[in-house]
């Protein structure tokens, strides 16, 4: 699926439509330069679900945990770890199995260590500031999660 923002405010609004399609255990992976709007993306999403609060990148956090309506929304930041040992350190895997919403920015850096169910999101900014936003499905819930993001992405438009 492929989807295009021209802002912002688009990209998180974007973001809030793949909200209304997530479930509890539901792992989102965003892949994409600096700058590329992940942060604002996820930002959307936590809105959506009823998140108070700023929501900011987890860069130097390397995970930032919010509350939110449907239960807990995990923001993972993996740019600064140097090795896939370091996931252990931060409770990586016991996150993901905990049973929230998770969002891993940077997840292309260990791709041997994402869940076998997940979906993939590029997000690649143009020269115009045209954000590109690609979904790739890596399991049938993620397929699910995907087909509902676009349909709610299509009525939102």
């Amino acid at each position: 699926m492929k989807l295009v923002s021209h802002s912002a405010e688009e990209t998180k609004r974007l973001g809030a439509a793949l909200a209304a399609c997530l479930q509890p255990g539901d792992v989102v992976v965003l892949n994409g330069d600096l700058g590329a709007g992940k942060t604002q993306f996820v930002q959307g999403v936590a809105e959506a679900l009823g998140v108070t609060g700023e929501v900011t990148s987890p860069t130097f956090n390397i995970l930032l945990t919010y509350d939110c309506a449907s239960g807990v929304l995990n923001h993972f930041d993996l740019y600064r770890l140097e090795s896939a040992e370091d996931l252990d350190d931060i409770g990586y895997w016991e996150v993901l199995e905990g049973g929230g919403v998770s969002f891993i920015e940077w997840g292309d850096k260990f791709p041997s260590e994402m869940p076998d169910d997940y979906l993939e999101v590029a997000i690649t900014s143009g020269t115009d500031g045209v954000r590109s936003i690609k979904a790739q499905p890596h399991s049938t819930r993620a397929q699910e999660l995907c087909a509902c993001w676009g349909q709610v992405a299509e009525e939102r438009a």
